[in-house]
């Protein structure tokens, strides 16, 4: 398995697990040496994934569990201080952003969401 590189892909959800404008899967990661929540989403047919952490400040964005679309489905919102998110790109476009969102690469196939780590997000490794 090739983590390092960012080849190896992850299995997150199926990919019914996830509708048009509606609730997040979110998955845990290692940012940069940090942990901490991620989230994907679908939007215009397509599967997004970020960092669940505010461009603003650095906390959750969601209100309620895997809840970050505003009641139109149209932006991603951070619950806290109204900074609001283009889905598809991340690209803060309201409110107190600081940039974008970090991207996480997902791809979709056979029914199934997958999450691909990359020099800056690693899985969480789990010591037994």
């Amino acid at each position: 398995m090739n983590i390092d590189a960012g080849t190896e892909a992850i299995a997150l959800c199926a990919s019914a697990d996830l509708q048009e404008g509606a609730l997040a899967v979110s998955f845990d990661v290692v940012y940069d040496g940090q942990s901490c929540r991620a989230f994907a989403i679908r939007f215009e047919g397509r599967v997004h994934a970020y960092l669940n952490r505010c461009t603003h400040i650095a906390m959750e964005m969601d209100y309620r569990p895997n809840h970050f679309f505003d009641d139109t489905g149209r932006w991603l919102l951070c619950a806290t201080h109204g900074a609001v998110y283009a889905p598809d790109t991340g690209q803060g476009i309201g409110g107190p952003c600081r940039g974008p969102l970090e991207k996480i690469k997902v791809t979709e196939s056979d029914g199934r969401v997958y999450w691909h780590p990359s020099a800056l997000c690693k899985p969480v490794a789990f010591l037994f």
